[in-house]
């Protein structure tokens, strides 16, 4: 009797939380959808974007798409004048790996003045990246650049952080290209409603330091 009560406590949890997790997915893409833009012509002008970083190499060291679309859509916005500064963050945790010195090469590969981009090594998470815009960089009003699936939780995040943000989606990725970047996805949503609602995590807001390699 009891082995059967836990597992039908065990099996109500899991559903609860699959509902719970399938109603912050609903809600987060709900609440931005009008927010996130997929043309440039349609996309309203910003003097400042703030890019979310990710590795420039798959977990299998080939080039990773998500860096590149990013990196080619950013370029694009800045010769159609769309924006005018660029706020690259992303993690920088150790001398080895810097995703905001990434895309700033990148950028420059494309064409993109150094005097124009900013480099914010402390953006660990897209939560961390969009407080750090506002709080280390004094921006409430600025055009987010990554993938559509992404570009959701960011708005969410900052519109429930009093920043009037809007996005462009990237080009997206084949089919079947990172379904577990996807899945991570789905997750993260969850996540974010909890980190906004709940939570609160701390992010950090007093420095922007470099980790250089020795």
């Amino acid at each position: 009797m009891l082995v059967k009560t836990l597992i039908k406590t065990i099996l109500l949890l899991l559903f609860a939380c699959m509902v719970f997790i399938l109603l912050c997915n609903l809600w987060v893409v709900y609440c931005t959808r009008q927010y996130n833009f997929f043309s440039i012509e349609n996309l309203p002008s910003n003097d400042v974007a703030l890019v979310l970083g990710t590795s420039k190499k798959s977990e299998k060291g080939k080039e990773n798409l998500f860096f590149k679309y990013r990196m080619e859509a950013t370029a694009r916005l800045f010769k159609e004048g769309k924006i005018k500064y660029i706020i690259l963050s992303g993690n920088n945790d150790s001398q080895y790996y810097n995703e905001p010195l990434d895309m700033q090469r990148a950028l420059l590969n494309l064409g993109i003045p150094e005097n124009v981009m900013t480099l914010d090594y402390a953006g660990f998470r897209t939560f961390d990246s969009i407080i750090r815009c506002k709080e280390v960089f004094n921006q409430d009003n600025f055009t987010i650049i990554s993938q559509n699936f992404h570009n959701a939780r960011a708005l969410y995040i900052a519109h429930n952080e009093g920043i009037n943000a809007i996005s462009f989606a990237a080009q997206d990725v084949p089919d079947g290209y990172s379904l577990r970047t996807l899945v991570r996805e789905y997750l993260a949503r969850p996540k974010a409603v909890l980190d906004v609602h709940v939570l609160r995590p701390a992010a950090d807001v007093t420095s922007n330091n470099e980790i250089r390699k020795k």
